[in-house]
């Protein structure tokens, strides 16, 4: 049975589902961040991903890193899967603007985190679900 990592949970809000997989935003103001996590119990690598949902989740992460660098007007999409400190599989899509509060290294672990506004929770929340709706239809 899926249960997420208490980690993950704690760091990111829930946005939606899309098939098998839980997309999740940052709770971090100065980046537009998502988790993409697979719903599959046990899985700690992209490669233990059965065949179909790694096609869907290739897909997933094209359609989302083409849509959020246009509506974010970021310069760059970061995707990266590092799963050193959260063992459970999940990958990080974050829209990348030259001169942001890490630009341009990592932003993990880069300064301390600036709490995410309502505002720009509600838009960023209401844009990823609208492209979901539309990767789905």
């Amino acid at each position: 049975m899926f249960k997420l990592d208490h980690r993950l949970d704690n760091d990111s809000e829930f946005i939606s589902d899309c098939g098998a997989f839980s997309i999740r935003l940052m709770k971090d103001e100065r980046f537009f961040w998502l988790l993409i996590i697979p719903r599959v119990p046990d899985i700690t690598e992209w490669h233990e991903l059965p065949h179909k949902q790694l096609t869907t989740l290739t897909k997933l992460i094209s359609y989302l890193s083409k849509k959020i660098k246009h509506i974010d007007k970021a310069d760059k999409i970061n995707v990266a899967t590092l799963g050193n400190i959260v063992g459970q599989f999940h990958l990080h899509l974050i829209a990348r603007h030259s001169g942001d509060a890490a630009w341009p290294g990592p932003v993990w672990g880069y300064g301390k985190t600036v709490p995410l506004l309502a505002d720009t929770q509600n838009f960023r929340t209401k844009a990823v679900r609208k492209l979901l709706a539309d990767f789905a239809s």
